[in-house]
């Protein structure tokens, strides 16, 4: 049957053409990892992680270890890496699903030991990403306390180190300085790992901000000086969102400026027009009487509200396009509808199209524009977006 008006239109090309842009941008220095996780940043996993790998993904980044088992389901050949670690009882999955875990904590990797051995795997033949805690304080292995979790790679051990990881925190400061500290102290890690007797093949580190920052370089070099590959992660990039540098470059890196004039938007959220009402002034509109109108006013009824994730901080102070016109959210934002004034689009008629993310007749509304108004991020505003709203592939 029809469904409610409400959905989100996600263009796997232009996800496509993103990475392509990325992977240009990251050459020669490194490879890219196509960060799929939280559903895709609520794109739809189902679309994004075969449109990533069509455009040439070899490695996708996924939640958890169910996440990666729904990629495992899509992307049969790619590789698809398990970010926040395997909880306990876990292990069998991941290895069965030929799925690749963060792991910091020793408990971790006793799991994915037993279940390797459990599975009669060969010596060597379990990779791990190994996470290092350069600052952050969220996840990773003290660079101070390594020699524990390095013990857990033994000859007869199945685990291997194919990989050394890090989240670079502040790679959106344009000055660079948190990132330079954090690179430091990951080079004086890698020597300790290094001392120790272990070799990983890849050198994990940096989000869409490092790339599209310069940064790749600076990652390869390090990689280099310990005889290892550079990986850099882009999330937000890939979707067609440049992150926002605070402060902002006095002049933009060549990566940065070739992403804002290139990258391509994937969704385009949108509802329709379920009605028009003329009112009178002195009218209130929505709860709590935060809007009365101060003059005679025409209103219209949205099918979208705060359960579809528009955000609550949105009312009274965001606007939607109707007609290629930009109508203001009027009162507060409900649980399921939303009003705007259309008073000065005397041609809006129930049915017509609203775009709450995305473009209509040459204007735009970016997941940007929510944030600022909303206090958040780009990324909450993604993500938020409700599984009640359908994602379609166009």
């Amino acid at each position: 049957m029809p469904m409610r008006p409400c959905w989100a239109e996600i263009r796997t090309r232009a996800l496509e053409d993103n990475f392509r842009l990325l992977e240009s941008l990251a050459a020669p220095h490194a490879e890219l990892l196509a960060i799929v996780k939280a559903d895709a940043y609520g794109h739809s996993l189902d679309l994004c992680a075969p449109a990533a790998v069509r455009a040439g993904a070899k490695w996708l980044g996924v939640t958890s270890v169910e996440e990666g088992v729904a990629a495992r389901a899509l992307c049969p050949e790619a590789r698809i890496l398990v970010i926040c670690g395997v909880f306990p009882g876990q292990g069998a999955a991941l290895i069965r699903h030929n799925l690749t875990a963060v792991a910091w904590e020793l408990w971790q990797l006793e799991e994915l030991e037993i279940a390797a051995l459990a599975e009669g795997l060969a010596p060597g033949t379990l990779p791990i990403h190994l996470e290092i805690d350069t600052g952050m304080s969220r996840q990773g292995a003290s660079p101070r306390a390594l020699d524990p979790v390095l013990a857990r790679f033994t000859p007869g051990s199945p685990l291997r180190l194919e990989a050394i990881m890090t989240h670079l925190f502040a790679a959106d400061e344009a000055d660079g300085r948190v990132t330079g500290e954090q690179l430091a102290t990951l080079d004086e890690a890698l020597g300790a790992i290094s001392a120790a007797g272990h070799f990983a093949e890849w050198l994990n580190v940096g989000n869409s901000a490092a790339l599209l920052a310069g940064q790749a370089a600076a990652v390869s070099e390090l990689a280099a000086r310990h005889g290892m590959r550079a990986m850099l992660r882009p999330g937000l990039a890939l979707y067609g969102l440049a992150p926002e540098f605070n402060p902002a470059f006095r002049e933009e890196p060549a990566t940065l400026a070739a992403a804002r004039a290139n990258l391509k938007p994937v969704m385009t959220w949108k509802t329709r027009v379920v009605g028009v009402r003329e009112v009178p002034a002195g009218t209130v509109v929505g709860y709590n009487a935060t809007f009365v109108a101060t003059e005679p006013m025409r209103l219209a009824l949205i099918a979208a509200g705060y359960a579809d994730g528009l955000d609550r901080h949105l009312g009274n102070r965001f606007h939607l396009l109707v007609r290629g016109e930009r109508a203001p959210l009027v009162g507060r934002v409900s649980m399921d509808q939303s009003v705007i004034d259309v008073t000065e689009i005397p041609e809006a008629r129930a049915g017509d199209e609203v775009v709450l993310i995305g473009a209509q007749q040459g204007d735009r509304i970016s997941a940007t524009d929510h944030a600022k108004v909303a206090g958040t991020i780009p990324y909450d505003i993604f993500t938020g977006i409700g599984s009640r709203v359908p994602r379609i592939a166009v």
